[in-house]
């Protein structure tokens, strides 16, 4: 796919933006020809109204078909609409647990072996609830975060019945379901925001996305917050802040933060995806000045991750 903006093409802010995306984020990025030809060129799917995906996305509907599995997990989120952290290269299939799926039918394909009822599945894929509880199940704790986020914002499911799917829940990944249905918030924006989410809980942060920040002359959204803490943590994104309006807005509004005396942590798409261990250490060593801890030296950091690439 040719690059436009920044060097980037059109499956790099695919793959950004969760592998489902709308008209309105593609032209953030890209000029209206250039998607348009990546849709007649194949590059791009048109899934449904206003929606676009990769056209693995159609490959993996026909690969559960093709050994008589039901498409899951991350196959089956993105099915529905769903953003996720990475769009996965296999297909995800459930198959019944006493089915064997031949060697030449694995091509492709992640097999996974359970016995589905039939208020699981719906032409083929997994229901939205039977998604995101599978996703909890068996992803990372930050995967399975931006999935089950992305359904509450999508209202594919509700937090009432996420929580009856895990109260009795047995078996493997059953506590893993329950701390993400715990955590789960439509409010998330994004599969950005969400995976920074995930950093914070797992460093024993509570923060809570999109809080408002009010003070005298000072009125703020932020992606995640504490005003017991008096922290403000943000995940910037360049489409927003890489022009001069936005620069002023920018320093206004981290003046005012620090007049009103909240610390203001912000990552980058980069730092958050491909270096969570320096995302983790600025969190640690944040509440390490507080509370007049040593401080740890950060992580190593390669060349290529210093310059964001």
């Amino acid at each position: 796919m040719g690059a436009d903006s920044g060097g980037t093409t059109i499956r790099q802010t695919l793959r950004r933006l969760g592998g489902v995306t709308t008209w309105k984020e593609l032209r953030s990025s890209h000029p209206k020809r250039r998607i348009l030809r990546a849709v007649r060129d194949g590059e791009l799917v048109r899934a449904s109204r206003g929606h676009y995906v990769l056209p693995t996305a159609s490959a993996h509907v026909t690969a559960a078909q093709s050994c008589a599995g039901v498409l899951s997990h991350l196959s089956a989120a993105i099915h529905h609409g769903w953003k996720v952290k990475s769009p996965p290269g296999h297909a995800w299939v459930t198959v019944p647990r006493k089915r064997h799926v031949r060697k030449k039918q694995r091509h492709g394909i992640r097999p996974h072996h359970a016995d589905l009822t039939a208020k699981d599945v719906e032409h083929g894929v997994t229901t939205p609830l039977r998604t995101v509880i599978d996703c909890a199940r068996v992803l990372p704790f930050d995967e399975a975060l931006v999935v089950a986020d992305s359904a509450l914002r999508a209202r594919a499911v509700t937090r009432g019945e996420l929580a009856d799917a895990v109260r009795h829940l047995r078996g493997p990944g059953a506590v893993a379901a329950r701390r993400v249905v715990k955590h789960a918030d439509g409010r998330a924006a994004n599969p950005f925001e969400s995976v920074l989410r995930a950093l914070c809980i797992e460093e024993g942060f509570e923060l809570t996305p999109q809080v408002t920040i009010a003070e005298s002359g000072l009125y703020a959204v932020v992606d995640l917050g504490s005003e017991a803490l008096r922290l403000a943590v943000e995940a910037d994104g360049f489409e927003t802040h890489g022009t001069r309006g936005g620069l002023r807005k920018d320093c206004e509004r981290h003046t005012l933060f620090a007049i009103y005396a909240y610390s203001s942590l912000r990552f980058a798409y980069e730092h958050v995806m491909f270096e969570p261990d320096w995302v983790r250490w600025a969190l640690r060593t944040w509440r390490a000045v507080r509370a007049g801890q040593a401080l740890t030296d950060p992580p190593l950091r390669s060349h290529r991750q210093a310059k964001g690439s």
